[in-house]
């Protein structure tokens, strides 16, 4: 009786497992194809997640329905691009041009010293720039030197200044030098038109620059090279400060007003070539600061009070010395306009 009681139930428990497993595979047996297909060749099984993301950063899906020019971008890649740009490159590298060529201009100057007058000064003073040369000068040195401390505080200033004032201090003072770049950017456009057209027509390539240019305008000896008011070296920095200051200018109006219906991706750009440019013009001006200061014996002056020395003259900017001379009717022969031995500076009519 016992074993026929433990025969049902075994028989009656083949029946229960046997019921469940054509259950499971009437289930189950549908939905391994569509599983194959699900797992890649590899074997690894796609997150859903990624591919919903990569897709959005590729632009493949996603709208929006805000308006505006990148509003339908959820993901940009060019901002991380042009992170990794101003971080990797443009920080680094701005750092060594600049602090390279302020290490060559102390190199030379105690190789080589100031520049000076020769046979010395004469005490007879010149009149070189009028009050509103002068004027459109510093007031252009200004603005370019304010927006030029706040940019390069803005760039480095988390490297140099949060050691000093720390994070607080320093959140402070970047926030005061965007708002006042920002505000004073504009103004840039203004000073940079006032320089174009008071100094322009003295700016223009003429007879002897390149002869000038071949000879290092006499600063690695030897005698003086002749020139008009402006030597080639004067010119070549006035057109980097007008050409360089067009690109900071057109750049910061990107920048600062975004009424132009620019992207991201033109806003990047714009940074890109504003930070390029403000760090070439900012190392050109160290030599012109240099050369207008310790760099050449009497020039300073030119720009302080307008007045230069007769000796300056003569042997700087010789072939304009001779031009303000005879505009004033005095004249000047060949020999003290063009230099003779005695003055050591090579004759207009000899310079090509």
């Amino acid at each position: 009786m016992a074993a026929q009681t433990r025969t049902a139930n075994r028989h009656h428990r083949i029946i229960i497992w046997s019921l469940l497993l054509l259950v499971a595979a009437t289930l189950l047996l549908p939905l391994i194809p569509y599983a194959m297909d699900y797992v890649d060749p590899s074997g690894t099984v796609p997150n859903p997640g990624a591919d919903l993301w990569r897709d959005v950063r590729n632009g493949n899906i996603g709208t929006s329905q805000v308006l505006g020019v990148d509003a339908g971008v959820l993901i940009n890649d060019n901002g991380e691009r042009w992170r990794h740009f101003r971080m990797n490159q443009l920080i680094p590298v701005g750092a060594m041009f600049m602090g390279s060529v302020l290490a060559l201009i102390v190199l030379f100057y105690l190789v080589r010293g100031p520049l000076r007058i020769q046979g010395g000064a004469t005490g007879k003073m010149i009149r070189r720039f009028s009050v509103f040369e002068r004027t459109t000068h510093w007031f252009t040195v200004g603005l370019f030197w304010l927006l030029a401390l706040t940019g390069l505080i803005l760039l480095y200033g988390r490297f140099v200044l949060i050691p000093v004032l720390g994070p607080e201090g320093f959140g402070l003072t970047a926030s005061a030098c965007k708002e006042a770049h920002n505000l004073f950017g504009p103004m840039f456009l203004v000073a940079l038109l006032m320089m174009f057209f008071t100094f322009v027509k003295d700016n223009i390539y003429a007879r002897g620059d390149m002869t000038w240019l071949l000879k290092g305008g006499g600063m690695l000896g030897g005698d003086h090279v002749s020139a008009g008011r402006f030597n080639a070296g004067e010119k070549i920095w006035f057109w980097i400060a007008m050409i360089g200051g067009a690109v900071l200018i057109g750049s910061g109006f990107v920048l600062d007003f975004a009424v132009f219906g620019q992207g991201r991706e033109v806003m990047a750009i714009s940074h890109v070539l504003h930070g390029i440019a403000a760090l070439i013009v900012i190392t050109v001006s160290f030599g012109h600061i240099y050369l207008g200061t310790a760099g050449v014996e009497g020039t300073i002056g030119s720009m302080v009070n307008g007045e230069v020395d007769e000796a300056w003259a003569k042997s700087h900017h010789d072939r304009w010395y001779a031009e303000v001379k005879a505009a004033e009717g005095g004249g000047e022969n060949e020999e003290s306009a063009g230099g003779t031995a005695a003055t050591g500076v090579a004759s207009p009519a000899r310079d090509a």
